[in-house]
């Protein structure tokens, strides 16, 4: 059964954009820019809501070079894409309209055989962990505090436990720490 993967930059206290809905500090350099590079290889599909399909269109025309840039350019044009959106008539490059609502729609693709699935956008993140779909957690965690913003974490009805996967420090800037949900709650 595939995993669906939550992964997003997060500030020192907990969110993933500020007030405004900046995320100006989560540029990668390069060498985490090929960290990133290799995770969506390992992805069949990513799940995104409207704001990050938007977002990401630039690398569905972006320059494909040697740099990191280009080669995300080259991994992410042919990898699926599946679009929650309730004001998009269409869409373009490799992705598609989610035709069910997310529990259905994430329940069909964890069944289907294959690579894990990425999952990116806030809101969808947030309906996602609300309903207790996401199987993994990666947080890129910079050195910066916001003070305000979007959370990482939605509000949640019950604590959520987590096994410790992995660590990895960049530079001295920042920390990817990935986390597998478990049963038990910490």
């Amino acid at each position: 059964m595939r995993k669906l993967i939550y992964s997003m930059g997060v500030s020192l206290d907990g969110y993933i954009a500020g007030p405004g809905g900046e995320i100006d500090w989560t540029e990668p350099d390069e060498e985490l820019h090929r960290f990133h590079n290799a995770r969506v290889l390992e992805l069949d599909a990513h799940l995104m809501g409207r704001r990050l399909y938007e977002a990401m269109l630039y690398w569905e025309t972006a320059e494909e070079d040697d740099s990191a840039h280009g080669e995300f350019a080259r991994i992410w044009k042919p990898l699926p894409k599946i679009v929650f959106s309730t004001t998009l008539e269409r869409v373009e490059g490799n992705a598609r309209l989610a035709t069910d609502g997310v529990a259905e729609e994430v329940a069909r693709l964890k069944d289907e055989p294959g690579k894990d699935l990425g999952v990116g956008g806030a809101e969808l993140a947030a309906t996602c962990a609300r309903l207790d779909l996401i199987d993994e957690y990666q947080l890129f965690v910079y050195p910066v505090a916001i003070g305000a913003g979007r959370p990482f974490f939605p509000p949640l009805e019950e604590r959520l436990g987590f096994e410790l996967v992995d660590t990895r420090t960049f530079g001295s800037r920042v920390v990817f720490l990935h986390y597998r949900r478990s049963s038990a709650a910490a």
